[in-house]
């Protein structure tokens, strides 16, 4: 029996500490109500929006924004009244003091991404370095 005790007190401390696992990316109101509404359209409640920055465009480092069910090992997340956020443990110092927003204009509509990290991107504006 105890065996099975000390895994799951195991389970328990690491389910706490990705808990308590946090970033500096910040998502505007605006942002989290499209957030919001996009899961409401799905019918998902258990989505989180995952923010990550990858290898590749033309200036080097491209962001990634999708929906995830998933928490993995190392996974920092915040919540902004219901919608978490979630950045893996390797892009958390590329995405450090960014903010999210969502622009819909006559122009522009989308997600869009002011990082303080980043020292410049492409004439696109898709990837930056």
């Amino acid at each position: 029996m105890s065996t099975t005790t000390n895994e799951n007190s195991a389970d328990t401390a690491v389910q706490a500490d990705q808990e308590l696992a946090s970033h500096e990316v910040q998502l505007t109101d605006v942002a989290a109500g499209k957030v919001r509404s996009l899961l409401e359209q799905e019918g998902r409640t258990d989505l989180r929006l995952r923010v990550a920055v990858q290898p590749g465009g033309c200036s080097g480092l491209i962001y990634q924004l999708y929906f995830d069910e998933r928490l993995l090992e190392g996974d920092a997340v915040r919540d902004y009244d219901g919608v978490e956020v979630v950045v893996d443990k390797m892009s958390v110092p590329y995405l450090s003091g960014a903010s999210i927003d969502f622009e819909d204009t006559i122009s522009k509509q989308g997600f869009t991404i002011d990082n303080p990290n980043a020292g410049g991107s492409c004439a696109c504006g898709d990837s930056f370095h």
